[in-house]
């Protein structure tokens, strides 16, 4: 009987988890594009922009490594770009999301940790209406398997379970040190020109390329790319090291902020 008491009150707060959840990322997607023409379709222009300026610059250089083709260069771009432009996006929103909630929590009992997933998953919607369709044509063109064209949501959801992981780092770092928005600046710099975005991974030297490895964000680009670009079935074993790469950080940032939540209160 008592089993059965617990089950059920695990089962209303997961449900009251996932309303709240719904409600913050309903209100998130209508403050953020309320009065915009495009709406979520704002989230391409910036990789699609950046995309063009990369290829007039470093296409005819860097198209060798893509089979001599300028296509290909662009399409390789432009997945980097919707990787780190995604990555940035949700977890500097997410970065701020439990300060700017302080009142609420003040005034409302509510799981602090649905604030950060709530701007991932905002994000996470956001790519499924825009970028998705776009990786998931390329994917079906080049590779003639349906297969390929799902498989994309494999290395994203590393992307996803990575992003969910720094952002509860990062919002519980930013409750202590508010100064973090400036510094967090320079990680993301510092990850987007180490991540072989706009570059191949081939041209990096053999000295530096151990340093690059520990980017967690190069399994994830590298496997998004061979499922979508290469017309090959995915590869099991980069999906792998993403998906670990991704539930490292996760775990790691999921500890980190139910270690800090009982000091929130006193500093919101």
């Amino acid at each position: 009987m008592s089993l059965s008491l617990s089950n059920k009150y695990i089962g209303a707060d997961v449900q009251h988890y996932l309303e709240l959840l719904h409600v913050l990322v309903e209100r998130n997607l209508k403050v953020r594009y309320r009065g915009s023409f495009l709406g979520i379709y704002w989230s391409l222009l910036n990789p699609l922009i950046m995309t063009g300026l990369y290829t007039a610059v470093f296409g005819t250089t860097f198209a060798k490594y893509y089979d001599d083709s300028i296509t290909n260069y662009v399409l390789a771009a432009l997945t980097g770009l919707i990787v780190i432009n995604f990555f940035s996006a949700a977890t500097s929103q997410a970065l701020t999301s439990v300060v700017s909630n302080g009142a609420l929590l003040n005034k409302i009992r509510l799981p602090v940790s649905v604030f950060p997933v709530s701007m991932v998953t905002a994000n996470v919607f956001q790519f499924l209406m825009g970028a998705y369709p776009l990786l998931a044509i390329v994917a079906l063109v080049k590779s003639q398997n349906l297969l390929n064209a799902v498989a994309i949501l494999l290395p994203f959801f590393a992307l996803v379970i990575f992003c969910v992981g720094v952002g509860f780092f990062v919002s519980a770092l930013y409750v202590f040190f508010r100064d973090l928005p400036y510094f967090y600046e320079l990680v993301v710099f510092m990850l987007w020109i180490s991540s072989p975005v706009f570059y191949p991974a081939a041209i990096v030297p053999p000295s530096v390329k151990p340093f690059l490895g520990i980017n967690p964000l190069s399994p994830i680009i590298e496997s998004l790319r061979q499922i979508t670009l290469s017309g090959n079935l995915p590869d099991v074993m980069m999906v792998a090291n993403a998906l670990l790469s991704g539930t490292i950080f996760a775990v790691l940032g999921l500890a980190y902020f139910h270690h800090s939540r009982s000091q929130f209160m006193d500093l919101l």
